[in-house]
């Protein structure tokens, strides 16, 4: 079956100076996220590189990406950072499993692909941030 696609409030988008702009992607199950995005001057690569903060329980939130992201967008890619359910300001509670949080990953990701004009994804994450990526494709697989 197909997956009803996330959708975004782009009236909350807020623009910064750094050339980045904070948007709240909707999950399938209604949990509203915080994400940022990171443009470059120059757009180098047809790509989109998505940071996976730690497991929200541990203290994990999106600012903990923010230098390698913005390091990302001085060199020519697009970087995106986002809050998991229960962590900074998105809604939602942390799963004990980690099975929304995938669920999470896979819903920005679409947003991604939707809205930041890339067919193109690179996953990065950190600590239990890894552990989302690595089930992202088998979550994939099999929900298709």
């Amino acid at each position: 079956s197909t997956l009803a696609a996330p959708s975004c409030s782009f009236e909350s988008m807020i623009p910064t100076k750094s050339g980045s702009e904070f948007p709240i992607v909707e999950t399938r199950d209604g949990v509203k996220l915080q994400a940022r995005v990171y443009r470059p001057r120059e757009d180098m690569a047809n790509l989109v590189i998505v940071l996976v903060h730690p497991y929200t329980v541990l203290g994990g939130v999106q600012g903990l990406m923010k230098g390698i992201a913005g390091g990302l967008a001085n060199r020519g890619y697009k970087a995106v950072t986002f809050d998991m359910r229960g962590a900074g300001r998105s809604t939602g509670r942390a799963s004990l499993t980690g099975s929304s949080e995938v669920n999470d990953t896979v819903d920005v990701c679409r947003w991604v692909l939707q809205n930041l004009g890339s067919d193109r994804i690179l996953l990065v994450g950190s600590s239990a941030g890894t552990l989302s990526n690595i089930s992202l494709p088998l979550h994939l697989f099999f929900s298709s």
